[in-house]
């Protein structure tokens, strides 16, 4: 079976609740931000909150894009590391029911990954993320022929966090390289960017054929203050570039051409999952015969969609006759 896309990420178990900004400021963590924690850590702030209000799904970055994906219609696979627990087999089942093809062999002797999502009444979330098993993904569960079957590898920032997961990360790009697979890669973080500028730099002047970002990200990045000098100066070294700006919607860079996509003016309940679902839709389309400008459009759609809602699943799924109407 071909795909359109191959993910490599941090499999993990998201558990959302809102909670007040009061509340948020209590815990010490930094808001909008993706924070670092022990087991312990984490489960004793979700003690502190109201069981009734989580909200479960399966997980982490790569992984909700691929799942966008393949609620497309795109043909998906996924690698990351889940635990031999109740929590892995949730992930597996819930990933395998919507479709996507997933073989990695869960970790003995680690419990599944989970991200505590707090979600403040403007909509920000705050992530503060115990790796579990999904930090012990290691190169040899990348698959040579689930690689070169694919037209996209799509690479979550996050790897870079670890040494197994990073040598997970550049193992799939070797394999990509060698079977001629496009190499997408999302920076996921603007902490990520901060501590790890030189190496994503060396990415996107390098194997990358397709670099995700925020503004944030892109500042941090580059140094420029104005989203479009970023977007120009990734491009110089990087044939595409996919910069969101919120609900300004975002910019893509192709062979030169500027892109402008507008957003998609929504009430926003939760930010978790926009820029995943972003990526999902443009991957998607440009996997699936659609121009960048419809493949944009179609993504700014999915992103302003996940945001009206709770989670990073959507709710109300892109009938055929909504994407025709979108790309018009």
């Amino acid at each position: 079976m071909s795909y359109d896309v191959y993910g490599i990420g941090n499999a993990l178990v998201d558990v959302q609740s809102q909670v007040s900004d009061e509340i948020l400021s209590q815990t010490g963590f930094d808001k909008g931000i993706m924070t670092l924690v022990d087991n312990d850590k984490q489960q004793d702030l979700l003690g502190q909150l109201d069981a009734n209000a989580f909200n479960r799904c399966p997980g982490g970055s790569a992984a909700n894009t691929i799942v966008g994906i393949a609620e497309f219609g795109g043909n998906a696979a996924y690698v990351g590391k889940v635990g031999n627990d109740s929590m892995g087999q949730f992930f597996l089942d819930e990933m395998r029911g919507i479709g996507i093809s997933i073989e990695a062999t869960p970790a003995a002797n680690d419990p599944t990954g989970t991200c505590a999502i707090l979600i403040t009444p403007d909509a920000q979330r705050t992530m503060l993320t115990n790796l579990g098993a999904s930090g012990v993904l290691s190169a040899d569960d990348i698959v040579e022929s689930e690689v070169e079957q694919s037209k996209y590898i799509y690479i979550e920032g996050y790897l870079l966090c670890g040494p197994e997961t990073r040598a997970a990360a550049y193992r799939a790009i070797e394999l990509a390289q060698k079977h001629g697979v496009k190499i997408a890669f999302t920076a996921s973080d603007p902490f990520l960017v901060n501590t790890n500028r030189e190496e994503i730099w060396d990415l996107v002047k390098g194997p990358v054929d397709m670099f995700f970002c925020n503004e944030e990200e892109a500042r941090s990045l580059t140094g420029h203050e104005d989203a479009s000098d970023c977007a120009q100066e990734i491009h110089k070294h990087c044939e595409n570039v996919a910069l969101t700006l919120g609900a300004d919607g975002s910019i893509l860079m192709n062979e030169g051409d500027v892109i402008r996509i507008e957003g998609v003016s929504v009430e926003a309940v939760d930010t978790t999952g926009a820029g995943d679902m972003y990526a999902g839709g443009l991957l998607f389309g440009i996997t699936n015969g659609l121009d960048w400008q419809q493949a944009g459009k179609l993504a700014s759609h999915a992103a302003g969609r996940i945001v009206s809602q709770m989670g990073a699943r959507l709710e109300n799924k892109f009938s055929e006759e909504e994407i025709k109407d979108i790309i018009q």
